[in-house]
Formats: C-alpha cells, structure tokens, sequence
C-alpha cells in the first residue's frame, strides 16, 4: 500500500530547503520513498532543488513545478522562497511518464502519449496526478488524451505551474532536468486507494457578454468584431499595454454551464484566465478550447459567497468520505485567491476551513497545496478543468 508524507518550509537557500523538508518529512530515513514531489515559488534554484533531492534520495523518481506560493500540512506561504513536497512510498504501484513540447495546439497529442507511458508502465493505475504547462496549453484537449487510452472512468487530478503572476514562463522539474513546456503525470495503482476530487470559485458574472467573433483552437483572435486583447482590456478598464499580470486577478473569464452542473458546481458559470497574449495581433491564448459565437462574461468576486461555497464543498467532501480521513490531500489552488485576492487574515482563514474538516483530532494529513494557473477535478462525473477555484483531491482507503 502507499504511504504519503508532506513537508514545506520557507528557505533562501534551495538545497537547504530541499533537505529540511525531507528531514520533516521522513525523519532520519530521508531516502525512504519512491517518488517526491516538489512545488516551489520562483525564488528557488530549481536546478537544485531536484538534485539535491536525488542526492538524499537516490532510488526515488523527482517531479516538481514552480508555483506562486504552497500549502501544505503546516499551512499557506506566498514568499518568494517557498518550498512544499509530497513523498510517496510504494515502488510497484506508482508509474511515472513526462513529456516535453507540450503546446496549446499539441495537447491532445502529448497527453495522450503520457496515458500510453503510464499505462505501460503500470496496467492497473487507476488514478493520475497531471501537472502541466500553465502557459499555452489547451488542458480540455489534454484531460481529451488522457482519456483517450486510460478511459474516462479514471479520475484525473493536478495543476497547472504558474510564476508568481506575471504570465511570463513557469517550469517543471522531471528526476535532473528543468523544463519551461514540459508535463508530467503520476498515475497511482493502489487499488485500496480511492481519489475523491472537487472544486469551487464563488464568483459572480456580471455585464453583457464578450462574444468570440474569430479564434482558432485555443486562441481567441477578435471579441466583438475587435482585436481580443484590445477589446478584453477595453473591456475590463485596463490599457492595452496591459500584461496578463494585470488582468489576472480582476479579469475573470465565465462560460454559462447547463442547468445540472451549475447545481452541483453552486454557480452558474465557469472561469477561465488568460496566461499569454500577442500585444501585436491582439490575441488571446485561452486555457480551453474557445469556439466563435462563445460567451464570455466578465466576473466580480463574492468574498461571502467565495466562504459560503467552500463551506459546502467540504460538507460533501466530509459527507461522501463516511468518516474515513483521509491518507493524504493534494491541492490546486487558484494565484488569484491568495494574496492577490484576500488580505493575510482572510487567506489563513480559507485554508484552515478547508483543513480542519479533514483532519483527525487537529492533525492535518500530509497535504501538498499550490497556487497555480488551472485546477483539474471531476464536474458531473467528468474529468474537467477549472480556473479561479480552490480544488481539492482528497485520497483516502476504501471500505
């Protein structure tokens, strides 16, 4: 059976940050387990955060990303020199594949050949952590791959890297090399295990609609008959010199959902941010799919309602464990909902709403959060992604 263990710090020296987080994490037995991941902000080395990793543990597989801040069992940190990771143990029921390249206009492809190496690897994985490129991807034609060779009844769980907002470049880590459009997938195979995933943003849509009058896969090339970038940033009171930095944490995007999955979402829409943009053409890279005659409504935040809903996704999440806790948490989080959105206070209180419920007499299970671009968890029993929402993978044994 798998065994989960998690640790965070904030460090200035990145091999020192590495070290101390697998000596919290494993005791004197640092090199006793088969895989680390690793979510560290942009202040780190990451070059060096994976080797001393596989310094310390040499039979272990190493995969990682940048991020804008972690959570993890001791709490939230946004600095620049944060550190977070997750180690599991348990050789024969783990598979892990990486791919590099991958792209928007690649997607599918690319996470399809990442479900054959994990399959191939191991037949009987029925679950798959996926962190991906958080710029330039198209992740409903990834989660589309996926599902392609392992079928959609296995549920797909992950982020997406990001940096610390600015839309630039985010990396990956696979075992020794670093990576700006790279992917990888852990697919667990442990069948005692059982993944049990939700997401939620509390934002409200308000306005006319900006339509999708041209685009081409994921880019969105004119709203309204105008160039996209120019008419978006119209749109939202911003100059056009605007980066995706600055659109980020007011420029929420809504798709209206059907009827039925905005009663289990709690919302009538879902987001969509905007990572990259052309400020020559005006075009906007979308992190879905955006066919023309789209709608897209600009959002407001509900701080009430953001609390509210997360309160009832951790009833449903309590409620469908049974009251079995859980053996280990991961956890995608929206950039946008830490501390560009909420004050220290605030944001401290939204993690422990989402702790406490599924812990064991004040004991957090090993938990290893991220503020990314995108979050990936089941709507209407499919595998979906999602932006601007906290999302939660909760694991824990079977009956």
């Amino acid at each position: 059976m798998l065994e989960f263990h998690s640790a965070s710090t904030r460090m200035v020296n990145s091999k020192r940050a590495i070290t101390e987080c697998l000596e919290a994490a494993l005791g004197s037995n640092v090199a006793d387990c088969d895989l680390i991941v690793i979510h560290a902000s942009m202040g780190h080395n990451f070059q060096d955060l994976v080797d001393q990793a596989r310094q310390l543990a040499p039979r272990a597989r190493v995969v990682g990303a940048s991020c804008c801040g972690i959570v993890g069992s001791e709490g939230v940190s946004e600095s620049m020199k944060d550190v977070a990771i997750m180690t599991v143990k348990g050789r024969n029921e783990l598979a892990v594949a990486h791919v590099e390249g991958i792209r928007g206009d690649n997607s599918f492809e690319k996470c399809e050949e990442l479900a054959r190496q994990l399959k191939v690897a191991n037949p009987g994985v029925n679950m798959v952590y996926f962190l991906g490129s958080g710029i330039d991807i198209a992740n409903d034609r990834g989660i589309a791959g996926f599902e392609s060779v392992l079928g959609r009844e296995v549920t797909l769980f992950g982020a997406t890297s990001s940096d610390n907002m600015r839309g630039l470049v985010s990396y990956q880590m696979v075992d020794d090399r670093v990576f700006e459009h790279a992917a990888y997938a852990v697919g667990f195979a442990d069948p005692t295990l059982e993944v049990d995933t939700q997401a939620s943003h509390g934002f409200v849509a308000v306005g006319e609609p900006l339509v999708v009058t041209k685009s081409h896969g994921h880019r969105i090339l004119a709203l309204n008959g105008r160039p996209a970038w120019k008419e978006y940033t119209r749109r939202l009171g911003l100059p056009e010199t605007a980066t995706c930095g600055d659109s980020i944490p007011v420029g929420a995007l809504a798709e209206k959902l059907p009827a039925p999955l905005a009663r289990e979402y709690g919302n009538d829409h879902i987001l969509r941010v905007v990572t990259k943009r052309e400020l020559d053409t005006g075009v906007m890279y979308y992190a879905t799919l955006c066919p023309e005659g789209t709608q897209l409504r600009l959002t407001m935040r509900d701080e009430p309602r953001i609390f509210a809903d997360m309160d009832r996704m951790m009833g449903e999440l309590t409620k469908r464990g049974g009251g079995r806790k859980p053996v280990a948490v991961f956890h995608a989080d929206c950039l946008a909902r830490g501390r560009f959105l909420f004050n220290r206070v605030m944001k401290d209180e939204l993690v422990n709403r989402m702790q406490f419920p599924l812990s064991d007499n004040g004991l957090v299970p090993p938990w290893l959060g991220m503020y990314g671009f995108g979050e990936f968890a089941r709507l209407g029993g499919e595998n979906t992604y999602h932006n601007y929402t906290t999302a939660l993978y909760v694991i824990r044994r079977r009956n």
